[in-house]
Parts: C-alpha cells; sequence; structure tokens
C-alpha cells in the first residue's frame, strides 16, 4: 500500500542537506549494459538506462510492468503517476493513479540491494518497499542527491535496491520537483503518457 511504502522509505533513510540552486547533476551516457525504458510525460521524457547484468531480477520486473502496459494504463487500470516528490531527496512514482489509488500488482520481490553492489547517487533509480527488505513490486524512485543512507549497512541493513539510472531528462525532473508540493505529495500528481522498452 502506498502509505506503508512511504513511510518505510522515509524511516529507513538518513535526513539529507538540501542541494543550493547552483547544483547541477551530470547524466551518463547510456553504458550499453542494458536496456533502455522511456518514460513520456506532459512535461517531456524521462529515460532509463537498466543494470540488467548487476540487479538482473529488479531489472527484469520492472521491464515486465512495463511490458504489461502497467504504468501507463493500456492494460486498461489506469496509468501510474509521479506523485510523491521530497526536495533534495526522491522523486517517486508507480502504480498509483491519479485519484491515489493503487494498481494491483504481482508478488514482491527479492531486494537485491546487497548483491548488486550498486550505490542509490544522484540520477540512479531504485525501487520503494515497505519495512520488509523483500517487498518492493512497482513503486520506485529517482535519486535527486547522493542518498547513501539508503545503501545497505547504511541507516538500513538491506538497502534499497538501485536498478537504474537517468540518462536523459533530468530537467524534466527538475519541473516535476518545482511544481506545489504540500507535505510529501505533489498537489499535481504527473500521470506517464506512454512507457515503453527501447
Amino acid at each position: 500500500m502506498r502509505a506503508i511504502s512511504l513511510l518505510a522509505l522515509l524511516m529507513a533513510c538518513t535526513p539529507v542537506e538540501p542541494v543550493d540552486d547552483e547544483t547541477t547533476i551530470t547524466l551518463a551516457p547510456p553504458t550499453g549494459s542494458g536496456d533502455m525504458v522511456r518514460i513520456e510525460t506532459i512535461h517531456g521524457a524521462i529515460e532509463i538506462q537498466l543494470f540488467l547484468e548487476e540487479a538482473p531480477d529488479t531489472s527484469d520486473n520492472f521491464l515486465s510492468y512495463v511490458e504489461a502496459g502497467f504504468y501507463d494504463g493500456t492494460d486498461g487500470s489506469g496509468a501510474g503517476t509521479f506523485y510523491r516528490g521530497v526536495p533534495a531527496f526522491v522523486l517517486q512514482g508507480g502504480g498509483v493513479v491519479l485519484d491515489g489509488s493503487s494498481k494491483a500488482t504481482q508478488e514482491a520481490i527479492v531486494n537485491e540491494a546487497v548483491a548488486s553492489g550498486l550505490s542509490n547517487v544522484a540520477g540512479t533509480v531504485a525501487m520503494a518497499r515497505t519495512t520488509d527488505p523483500d517487498s518492493a513490486t512497482t513503486e520506485f524512485f529517482i535519486n535527486l542527491e547522493d542518498n547513501l543512507g539508503l545503501d545497505p549497512g547504511a541507516s538500513t541493513e538491506d538497502g534499497y535496491a538501485v536498478f537504474g539510472e537517468v540518462v536523459v531528462g533530468w530537467d524534466v525532473v527538475e519541473t516535476i520537483m518545482a511544481m506545489p508540493i504540500s507535505g510529501e505529495d505533489l498537489d499535481s500528481p504527473v500521470e506517464f503518457l506512454v512507457v515503453t522498452r527501447f
């Protein structure tokens, strides 16, 4: 459920200091090590390079939802959204539709955070979960800063599994994060228009 996963994500991390206005993120070029996913929104497209070799199960899980039309609603149950934004921390989205309800998901996956060796640095994409390390399904977040408190052994023994990184569209992330936010919820969630693998 949305409330549980959001609370768990906050409880499991250390506070991060806000970034000053001059900080910029330099996106790495696609590595060619995995598939790409494009998330199109009314503000533009975000392209994510998946780490298929380092986080195979997490990447495959994400791709299975992409290919089933889960995120963009071509499965007939409504499109997901970016709905949660915490400045200098994360932008979160997944299976929460515009009315705030959560879509039904498949079985949760095993947390690959320890096995992958990947870190929650700025620009990476990771799975949200509850306090159960092996509870991730469809919710994911984009790290807006280096959130090393989300890595295994930091604030949480099991960590949060990174499975990709934003390689195109950081300006779109910034546009979304500049929208009005109440608490941690975007006042106007941003719907996924088309989500494709390429």
